[in-house]
C-alpha cells in the first residue's frame, strides 16, 4: 500500500553569516509541520540547507580574505549545531555546492535549452547585489514618481546599480497566462491569501524574461555550453527543492516520484516573488507538478524593525538556547508569532510566556497532579470503569481540542493551533481547581482517583498534541506519566488516543520541574523611579462605563486575537465592539453574557471593522483574559455610578 507522504522544505540560507532568529523561525515552522504529519503516520521528508553561490557570497569571501569554498565551509557547522540544539529533525541538509546538485541544475538548463526556453541576449537594467535580484524598470519608475532620486531595491531598501551584461534568459513571459490560470484554479497555493493577491497583481502587470546567468561573476555553477557564464543564483538555488530528492539523477527517479510535489514550502515574505513566480514557471518548463502550498510568514521585528545585520538587531538563537532552552523558544515562536503577520520579538515577552504559560499553566498542573498522587499513595492510576459527568465533559473537551487543533494545522495556522491547545490546558486547570482533589483525598478516595486519572488523560492528550512544538519537553511530560510517544508510518497517534482512551494505566514519576521560570533581572541602581500618574475626578467623570449583554460573538478573519461582539445596551441600542480575547474565549461562550464596557470611546477601525466601545477585562495569574461583569443581572445600558 502506498503510504501517505509529506515533503516539507525551508528556504536555503545564505552562508554569509551564522543562523539568526529569522532563519530559526522558518526552520521551526517546517519542523513542526513535519512532526505533525509524523504524528498522523505520514512518511515524511524535511529539507533544509544553504545557498552558497553568487556575487554576494563572493564579495563576502573576498572581504574575509578567503576563497569562496573555504568561506562557505566555515559556516556550515554553525547551522548543523544550531539545528541540532533546536531539535530540528531534518532529513537532508543540501548545499548548492554539492556535486549532485550542480549536475542536476546543469541538466535542467540543458532540457530548457532543447525546449527553446533559454536564449542569449544583452541585459540592461538595475541590480541589487544583497538580494541577488534584478529590479524592474516599472518599480524604478514608481520610485521616481514618488520623489526618490536614488533607485533602491523594493525588498531590502538598499541602493541598486545600473548594469549592462550579456546573459542567458529564461522565457518567463511565456508562462504569464499559465501562472495566472494556476493561481485562479488553486486559491490555497499561496498562504495567506493576501500574499497571493500581491503576486497576482505583479504577474498581471506583465512578466519580462528572466536573466539566469552572469558573465561578470565567477562563483557559481558553470553554464552548460558556455565557459564564460555561470548560472545566476535563483536558477541555481530554487532547483534545490527537486535536486535534493533525486531529480535529474539516474537511478533516483523512483525517489523523486515518491516525494514530489512538495506538500509545504516555507519562506519569509521577502522571497515570495521568486518562489511564487519564478519557481512555478521553472517547474512548468520541465513538466513537473507545482508544490501544493507555499506558506509565507511575516518578519520577526526587533524594536519595530525587521532584523538585519546592517541594523545590528539580529538575535542569536544560541544565546536564547543557552538562556531559555530549545523548547521554550520554539513554543514562543510558534504561539506568539502569528504566521500571517509580522511579529515583534522581545525578551520580556518570551520570559512572560515561559513563566505564565509554560511553567504556571502546564508545568504546575503536571507537578501538582504527581505530588498529590505521591502524597496519597496513588502513583499507579487505572481507568475508572465509569466516569462521572464532570469527567466525561473534560474528556469531550479533549476530543474537541484534537479536532480543532487538527483543523488549524491542516490550514497551516500553527499559532492558532497552539492557542486552541492552551484553551484546553486552562480548562483542565479549571477542572482541577474546581474539584479540589487535595480535599477529596481524605473524604472521597474514589472521586480523588478519578480526578487524578482524568487529569492524567488530559495531560497525555496535551503531551501528544504539543510534541511537534516541544518534542523534548513533551517526551519528558509523557515519561512522568509512564508513557512514551513513538511515531511511525503504521499508526495515526491522534486516532490512537481515541481507541485507547479507556485502556491506559499511568505510572507516575516525580522529577524536576518541566519548565523553570526565568530569574528576574536585577534592576539597575541608577534606574530612575517612575512616579505615579494622577488624574482629576473630572477626568474620571468623562468615562462612561456601561453594562451590556453580548447578543452575538464571532471571530474576525485574519486575526488570532480579535472577536467581534454585538452588544445590546438597551435604550442605547446595539453596538459593535471588537475585543482582543480570542485566545481566552470561544464565541459561543459569550452569547447572552453581561459585561462592562467603555461606552463613549471614540469609534475606530480595526482590520476593516468599526469598534464602537471597549470591553473591560483583567488577566488572571495564568494570563487568561477575565471579563469584568456585574455581580447580578442589571438592565442593559445601566451606567456605573
Amino acid at each position: 500500500m502506498h503510504k501517505k507522504t509529506c515533503y516539507t522544505t525551508t528556504p536555503i540560507y545564505y552562508v554569509t553569516a551564522k543562523p539568526h532568529l529569522g532563519s530559526l523561525y522558518s526552520t521551526v515552522i517546517a519542523d513542526v509541520i513535519t512532526r505533525w504529519h509524523q504524528l498522523k503516520g505520514y512518511d515524511t521528508y524535511m529539507l533544509t540547507g544553504t545557498d552558497e553561490h553568487g556575487q554576494k557570497v563572493f564579495q563576502a569571501a573576498t572581504a574575509a580574505g578567503k576563497d569562496p569554498k573555504s568561506f562557505v565551509d566555515s559556516f556550515i557547522e554553525s547551522y548543523h549545531d544550531t539545528w541540532q540544539k533546536y531539535e530540528i529533525a531534518y532529513t537532508h541538509f543540501i548545499r548548492t555546492t554539492d556535486a549532485s546538485h550542480i549536475a542536476a541544475v546543469q541538466e535542467w538548463i540543458r532540457q530548457l535549452q532543447a525546449k527553446g526556453d533559454i536564449y542569449k541576449a544583452l541585459y540592461e537594467g538595475w541590480y541589487c547585489t544583497p538580494c541577488e535580484t534584478f529590479v524592474t524598470e516599472t518599480e524604478i519608475n514608481e520610485q521616481r514618481a514618488a520623489g526618490h532620486d536614488q533607485p533602491h531595491c523594493p525588498t531590502c531598501g538598499r541602493p541598486v546599480q545600473a548594469m549592462q551584461e550579456e546573459t542567458y534568459f529564461f522565457r518567463l513571459s511565456a508562462y504569464q497566462d499559465r501562472l495566472l490560470a494556476y493561481y485562479a484554479e488553486h486559491p490555497d497555493f499561496i498562504i495567506p491569501r493576501e500574499r497571493a493577491h500581491e503576486v497576482i497583481q505583479f504577474v498581471k502587470s506583465g512578466l519580462k524574461d528572466l536573466s539566469i546567468s552572469r558573465k561578470t561573476v565567477t562563483w557559481g555553477i558553470p553554464f552548460p555550453g558556455d565557459e564564460h557564464q555561470v548560472t545566476y543564483v535563483w536558477a541555481d538555488a530554487l532547483n534545490n527543492y527537486i535536486t535534493a530528492i533525486g531529480w535529474g539523477q539516474k537511478g533516483k527517479e523512483a525517489e523523486f516520484k515518491h516525494w514530489w510535489p512538495a506538500n509545504v514550502q516555507v519562506m519569509g515574505k521577502d522571497i515570495i516573488r521568486f518562489h511564487a513566480i519564478y519557481w512555478p514557471a521553472f517547474l512548468m518548463a520541465i513538466d513537473q507538478p507545482l508544490p501544493k502550498h507555499l506558506l509565507v510568514h511575516g518578519w520577526i521585528k526587533v524594536d519595530k524593525q525587521k532584523m538585519s545585520k546592517s541594523l545590528g538587531n539580529v538575535v542569536d538563537p544560541i544565546v536564547l538556547y543557552n538562556e531559555y532552552g530549545a523548547d521554550a523558544v520554539r513554543y514562543y515562536l510558534m504561539r506568539h508569532m502569528a504566521v500571517t503577520h509580522d511579529g515583534e520579538f522581545a525578551i520580556a515577552d518570551l520570559e512572560q510566556a515561559i513563566t505564565s504559560e509554560l511553567a504556571n499553566d502546564l508545568g504546575n498542573l503536571l507537578n501538582r497532579t504527581i505530588s498529590l498522587a505521591e502524597k496519597h499513595d496513588a502513583l499507579k492510576l487505572d481507568d475508572p470503569r465509569l466516569w462521572s459527568p464532570a469527567a466525561l465533559e473534560l474528556i469531550e473537551q479533549a476530543w474537541q481540542t484534537i479536532e480543532s487543533v487538527s483543523e488549524y494545522m491542516d490550514d497551516l495556522m500553527i499559532h492558532m493551533a497552539v492557542a486552541r491547545l492552551w484553551k484546553f490546558i486552562n480548562q483542565v486547570n479549571a477542572y482541577f481547581h474546581a474539584h479540589e482533589p487535595w480535599k477529596l483525598a481524605k473524604d472521597n478516595r474514589k472521586q480523588f482517583i478519578e480526578v487524578l486519572a482524568v487529569t492524567c488523560h488530559s495531560l497525555y492528550v496535551i503531551g501528544v498534541i504539543a510534541w511537534p512544538i516541544m518534542p523534548y519537553k513533551m517526551q519528558e511530560l509523557l515519561a512522568a506519566l509512564g508513557c512514551k510517544l513513538q511515531v511511525d508510518t503504521e499508526h495515526d497517534r491522534l486516532a490512537d488516543i481515541a481507541l485507547s482512551y479507556h485502556q491506559r494505566t499511568f505510572i507516575l514519576t516525580k522529577g524536576a520541574p518541566l519548565f523553570v521560570k526565568p530569574e528576574p533581572k536585577e534592576a539597575s541602581v541608577e534606574e530612575p523611579k517612575v512616579e505615579p500618574t494622577y488624574i482629576a475626578i473630572d477626568d474620571v467623570a468623562k468615562v462612561e462605563l456601561l453594562v451590556g449583554t453580548i447578543a452575538h460573538a464571532e471571530t474576525v478573519p485574519k486575526s488570532d486575537k480579535l472577536l467581534m461582539l454585538q452588544v445590546d445596551f438597551g435604550p442605547l441600542g446595539v453596538r459593535q465592539v471588537l475585543a482582543g480575547i480570542r485566545q481566552s474565549y470561544e464565541p459561543a461562550e459569550l452569547h447572552g453574557q453581561q459585561a462592562l464596557f467603555v461606552g463613549n470611546l471614540k469609534p475606530r477601525m480595526m482590520l476593516g471593522h468599526e469598534s464602537q466601545g471597549m470591553l473591560l477585562v483583567a488577566k488572571d495569574v495564568n494570563g487568561k483574559a477575565i471579563i469584568m461583569r456585574p455581580l447580578v443581572a442589571v438592565p442593559n445600558g445601566s451606567r456605573l455610578a
